[in-house]
This record gives structure tokens, C-alpha cells and sequence, in this order.
């Protein structure tokens, strides 16, 4: 299950997320979505869970949590629509 992480610290390093994360169980792949021309941190990152019930017990327990001082959202990441992929 791929899942949305919003409102993270600047800062945020991926390591840091994915041991938040494997509290509740294996994580794939954590990407931390950076500007692609200063290459800072955006603010959200995607965490990719490959076990459901891991997955949705993670987003139950840290959503509205304190991360670095931060309330961070988790949810289930929305598939990219036709009009906002990468596009070449």
C-alpha cells in the first residue's frame, strides 16, 4: 500500500520516517518528494507498506501525530490522475 505523509519538518530525513514506520511493520521504500531545483524537502513523502493490515494500522497510529514538533496527516496515497503525471 503506497501512503501519503504530509505536513513533515523540512528536515526530514528518510531513514528517520521509515523507523516511525517499521513500528508497524516492513516498509518497502520511503521517497521524500524534493523541489527539483533546490533539491529541499517539499514538506510529503510517500511510504510504500507491501502488507495492508500493517499499512492501515501504521496510518491509524501516526496520523495527527507529533513528528519534530509537527501534526503530520497520513492516509492512503490517491493515484496520480492522467492530468498531474510526470509528463516529458
Amino acid at each position: 500500500m503506497n501512503i501519503y505523509v504530509g505536513n513533515l519538518p523540512f528536515d526530514v530525513k528518510e531513514d528517520d520516517l521509515r523507523k516511525v514506520f517499521e513500528n508497524y511493520g516492513s516498509v518497502e521504500s520511503v521517497n521524500i518528494i524534493k523541489d527539483r531545483f533546490s533539491g529541499r524537502s517539499r514538506g510529503f513523502a510517500f511510504v510504500e507498506m507491501p502488507v495492508e493490515n500493517e499499512a492501515k494500522a501504521a496510518i491509524d497510529a501516526i496520523d495527527g501525530s507529533q513528528f519534530s514538533g509537527r501534526e503530520i496527516k497520513v492516509n492512503v496515497a490517491k493515484p496520480r490522475s492522467e492530468s498531474r503525471q510526470k509528463r516529458y
